[in-house]
């Protein structure tokens, strides 16, 4: 990150804005949209899950995430693992200050902020695939990892300055790093858990709240603004 920007006041608060928008999108549109569409018994563990995505990734991306996946210290030194991940010079946002400014004028620490909310919202977005048929523990040891095996070195790769960015891989708010990424794992996690124990064929398990799932649908529209119209300037 360059230091030599000059700080711009309307960029700065759109960032702000689209972080909040990003955020609603996991709490509480994640929670309501899948928590609706589970059986009544299990909408607290789908709640419960998802402010333990927001809580336990934000944890990791600050301590090491956003380093591996932004930090240069690697190619900096020529180490040709800094294509794979980006390294350890950020750990801990070592070296950000409030006074450290990147692309378009805005703080390092609210981009870190923002990214941030990518990093919640994917995790979040397999919740779905396996609803139901996950201990709170098994979710928890699922989402540390997959958090640091998956999407981090994807994140790099993409957006970080990694191998795919540098082949010339252009990846628009999360079109590759949160959608293709999340869409793929949750369907190999729902092919690895396997149906519930009570499905029986023929027998589809109704929502026992379609207005959850209304609310959490709003909310998740309404997030995309922040989600694509963030990235634009982030």
């Amino acid at each position: 990150m360059d230091t030599t920007y000059l700080l711009d006041s309307g960029n700065t608060a759109w960032i702000i804005v689209a972080t909040i928008l990003v955020l609603l999108m996991t709490i509480p549109g994640i929670a309501l949209f899948y928590g609706g569409l589970v059986r009544q018994k299990n909408i607290l563990s789908i709640v419960m899950q998802s402010l333990l995505i927001v809580g336990a990734v934000s944890v990791l991306w600050v301590a090491f995430g956003y380093s591996f996946v932004f930090g240069t210290g690697l190619m900096d030194s020529g180490n040709p693992l800094g294509a794979v991940i980006g390294g350890f010079d950020k750990v801990f946002l070592a070296g950000i200050t409030p006074q450290t400014l990147t692309t378009g004028g805005i703080p390092e620490l609210l981009f870190v902020l923002f990214q941030c909310m990518f990093a919640i919202i994917t995790p979040a977005l397999i919740l779905g695939s396996f609803a139901e048929r996950v201990k709170f523990s098994g979710f928890l040891l699922f989402t540390i990892l997959w958090s640091i095996l998956v999407y981090m070195p994807m994140a790099h790769w993409v957006w970080g300055g990694g191998f795919l960015q540098q082949m010339g891989a252009i990846d628009f708010a999360g079109g590759t790093v949160v959608h293709i990424n999340a869409g793929i794992s949750a369907l190999m996690m729902a092919l690895l858990v396997g149906r519930r124990t009570d499905y029986r064929p023929g027998q589809p398990m109704m929502p026992h709240n379609v207005a959850f799932v209304f609310m959490g649908t709003a909310f998740l529209w309404l997030g995309w603004f922040g989600f694509n119209a963030g990235s634009g300037l982030a």
